[in-house]
C-alpha cells in the first residue's frame, strides 16, 4: 500500500459523492431523522427512549453506511471505473483503504451529528461520557462501511446489493440484544449472537449508558467492533478482482 495512492483514491470517491446529494443526505441526515422520530414515538415514556436510544444510536449509522457504501461501490463496478482502476499499478489495499477512508470521513460527520442531536437536542440521558458514545457510534459506522464494501463484491446489481441487507443486517439486528437480553435467548441463538459484531456494538453503547467510567467490558466491545471492521476490510481486499480478463 502507498499512502499517496490511498489518499488519491479517497479524494476521488469524495469528489464523486459531492455530486450525489441523495447519498450524502442518506448517510448524514437519515440517522438523525430516525432518532428524532424515535424520541417522539416515546414522548410519553422518556425512560424507554433512554433505554434503547443509545443502542439505536449505534445501529442506525451501521445500517445506513452499509446500504450507501454497498450501492456506491457497486456503481463503480458496473460503470467500469473499478475495472479501469484495477488495470492500473494500484494495489488492492490502496483501493479498499481509499474507499474506507472516504466513507469513514462521512461516518465521522454522521456520528458526530447523530450523537450531538441525541444528547443535547433530544435529551438522551447517559451515565458515561459523550465522547465514548461518539466513539462507539463511529466504530459502528465504520463497521457498516466495511460490510458494505465486502458484500458489494458479490452483487451484480444495485438491487442485489440491497437484497444483501436482510441477509447480513437483519439477523444481527434481531440477535444483538436490542429487543431482549441475549442471555434470555435460546442457547443456540445466544451462541450465534456472540459471534456477530452488532451484539458488541449494542453492548458497548449499553456500557456507556450505565457506567460513568470506562469499563473492561466497554474496552472489549470497542476492540471487537474495530477488529471486525478491519477483518472485513481485509476480506474485501482479498475478494477484489477484475471481472474481465
Amino acid at each position: 500500500m502507498t499512502p499517496n495512492r490511498t489518499l488519491a483514491t479517497a479524494a476521488r470517491v469524495l469528489r464523486q459523492l459531492r455530486h450525489d446529494p441523495r447519498s450524502i443526505a442518506l448517510m448524514i441526515l437519515v440517522p438523525c431523522v430516525m432518532l428524532l422520530l424515535l424520541r417522539y414515538v416515546f414522548d410519553g415514556s422518556p425512560h424507554t427512549f433512554d433505554a434503547i436510544g443509545a443502542s439505536l444510536l449505534g445501529v442506525f449509522p451501521l445500517i445506513t453506511m452499509f446500504l450507501v457504501t454497498s450501492i456506491a461501490t457497486l456503481r463503480e463496478r458496473t460503470s467500469g471505473t473499478l475495472e479501469r482502476l484495477l488495470a492500473m499499478p494500484l494495489a488492492k489495499g490502496d483501493l479498499i483503504a481509499g474507499y474506507a477512508l472516504a466513507f469513514g470521513a462521512l461516518a465521522v460527520i454522521q456520528s458526530a451529528l447523530a450523537t450531538g442531536l441525541a444528547l443535547w437536542a433530544l435529551g438522551l440521558d447517559v451515565t458515561g461520557s459523550a465522547w465514548l458514545l461518539l466513539l462507539v457510534a463511529l466504530l459502528d459506522a465504520l463497521l457498516g462501511t466495511a460490510l458494505g464494501l465486502f458484500v458489494s463484491a458479490f452483487a451484480a446489481s444495485e438491487l442485489q446489493a440491497v437484497q444483501f441487507m436482510p441477509a447480513v443486517i437483519f439477523p444481527q439486528l434481531l440477535l444483538c440484544g436490542l429487543f431482549t437480553p441475549r442471555d434470555n435467548m435460546q442457547p443456540v441463538l445466544e451462541a450465534i449472537s456472540n459471534v456477530l459484531p452488532m451484539s458488541y456494538a449494542v453492548d458497548g453503547m449499553n456500557e456507556v449508558l450505565r457506567h460513568p467510567d470506562i469499563t473492561g467490558d466497554f474496552v472489549r466491545d470497542a476492540v471487537i467492533v474495530a477488529a471486525c471492521a478491519l477483518l472485513v476490510l481485509a476480506l474485501g481486499a482479498a475478494t477484489l478482482r477484475r471481472r474481465t480478463p
